[in-house]
């Protein structure tokens, strides 16, 4: 989400100066997109797209309601969001503290939303791959914010430039990530898309017929010397 699509990044570079709030973070984050992309991959399927409500019988088959994604997508993930809210205030009083406005931010974080709609426009086939997408989406980011976390405190004890030291070095950290995720991505999907060439048929002569040719034409050859 983050070095791929850079959903998600005023969070990312506003908590991960810290390994503890960017753990604390990423998981709130796993957990939130675990619930809000199958559910709202139910609101697509039976709800939303074109023909599902077909289950309310013959006559709602032709309804579209997909003007309606972006609405309920969001109300969704505000619903979690504050789901999550609660219960770290409940049990984790100092993350709680620590994370700040962040926590609640996750709410119209872009990577959370995201997900959602990547799962729509993908096409996920069923439920379960739903919860999987939802799972691997947030826990990408989780990766990406704890590396980084970790990067940025090692930062601190190295000698940066006075220009580039803050956001600037973490910029230029983040871009180097980019990179190399970007890499992988080229290599794993850059040829799917090419059509394969077909191999040039060969044209050999068979044995008889060479020395055939090759008798003529030494013929040819000698008739002409003597000529």
């Amino acid at each position: 989400m983050i070095f791929a699509t850079f959903l998600g990044m005023c969070s990312f570079l506003a908590v991960s100066k810290k390994v503890s709030t960017a753990l604390g973070l990423g998981v709130a984050v796993i957990f939130v997109q675990v619930l809000t992309v199958p559910m709202n991959w139910l609101l697509n399927e039976y709800i939303l797209k074109e023909g599902a409500l077909a289950w309310l019988g013959p006559q709602y088959a032709d309804y579209d309601l997909s003007f309606l994604t972006y609405i309920l997508f969001i109300a969704t993930v505000a619903t979690m969001v504050q789901l999550v809210e609660i219960i770290v205030e409940k049990f984790a009083p100092a993350l709680y503290n620590s994370l700040g406005i962040f926590l609640p931010l996750i709410a119209v974080n872009c990577a959370i939303l995201g997900g959602s709609l990547f799962m729509q426009s993908r096409g996920i086939p069923t439920f379960g791959l739903s919860v999987m997408y939802g799972f691997s989406s947030g826990l990408g980011w989780f990766l990406a914010i704890l590396a980084m976390a970790a990067i940025r405190e090692k930062i601190r004890y190295s000698h940066v430039p006075p220009q580039l030291r803050g956001l600037g070095i973490t910029f230029i950290t983040t871009g180097l990530m980019a990179i190399g995720f970007m890499s992988f991505g080229g290599m794993l999907t850059g040829g799917s898309d090419k059509k394969k060439e077909e191999p040039k048929k060969e044209t050999t002569l068979q044995p008889e017929k060479a020395a055939d040719k090759l008798a003529h034409n030494t013929k040819d050859l000698s008739d002409d010397i003597s000529k």
